[in-house]
């Protein structure tokens, strides 16, 4: 079984067929999935989801592209709703230097709001990051400093630096659909080098489709293509690539239940 941990179901490429989507994520062996929540103000979206159908969880938190727009979170009001019995995580937060759609200094300031609430509930922080690795490794060593926290590298894009930081501060890393992409050498390095007991993956859908797929709408089924190469890359089985990413996802995101029997 597979966990999908980084998905955005409540998006409106999932409306006319989600429950279909989510049959087609089982019938590959895909067991659960964690939405991700963008925006504070539409975390009510997001737990319908969560809330209709059994294999799915969430997070709430504010994408740093948002951090300007959406009213600045408390950490109040995030541990408030991460209480909701499907809200398994914080996020995603933290800093994005390629579109700089947010102010840098909001953005930073909202991750290290979200990494407070992470530090305070025991529930991981989902980070985003792109272009800014040199901020973000400084801000989390920072924020370690001050306690620590659980907390996951998405649909890692950065570099071999960042990578190594995230491990020694006892942070996941997830790959997403990039790593199978023919120009990304680099990342299936970097995923190759890192501890098995730290690798996630996810499809960040309807994003990134993984290849055979590229160029159509990202579903979560196709994290089976994603965890595929990283097996290979690994030089392991499918099976204990499966096997490894579930156990740790299940470990990272505790709150999730533990598998039942069926699963």
């Amino acid at each position: 079984m597979l966990i999908d941990t980084h998905c955005h179901l409540d998006f409106p490429d999932f409306a006319p067929e989600l429950a279909e989507t989510i049959a087609r994520a089982k019938a590959r062996g895909v067991g659960r999935m964690i939405t991700i929540s963008t925006h504070l103000s539409r975390f009510g979206q997001v737990k319908a989801v969560a809330e209709a159908f059994p294999d799915v969880f969430c997070t709430v938190g504010t994408h740093p592209h948002h951090a300007h727009e959406e009213a600045e979170p408390t950490v109040e009001a995030l541990v408030t709703l991460s209480q909701h019995p499907k809200c398994v995580g914080l996020g995603e937060a933290g800093l994005d230097y390629h579109y700089d759609h947010a102010p840098r200094d909001a953005a930073q300031r909202v991750f290290r709001i979200h990494v407070e609430a992470a530090r305070e509930t025991g529930l991981p922080l989902v980070i985003h990051t792109r272009d800014a690795d040199d901020d973000c490794a400084a801000i989390l060593k920072d924020e370690m400093g001050k306690g620590a926290f659980p907390a996951l590298l998405h649909c890692f894009t950065s570099g071999r630096a960042l990578a190594e930081t995230a491990i020694q501060l006892g942070l996941y890393i997830s790959f997403s659909g990039v790593v199978t992409f023919k120009n990304a050498q680099y990342l299936r390095d970097i995923a190759r080098d890192a501890p098995l007991e730290r690798i996630l993956v996810e499809t960040d859908a309807p994003f990134l489709a993984p290849t055979p797929h590229r160029g159509k709408r990202n579903e979560p089924a196709f994290v089976v293509d994603t965890a595929r190469v990283l097996a290979e890359v690994k030089g392991i089985s499918a099976a204990e690539l499966a096997f490894a990413t579930t156990e740790n996802a299940l470990r990272l995101f505790s709150k999730m239940p533990p598998l039942d029997a069926a699963a």
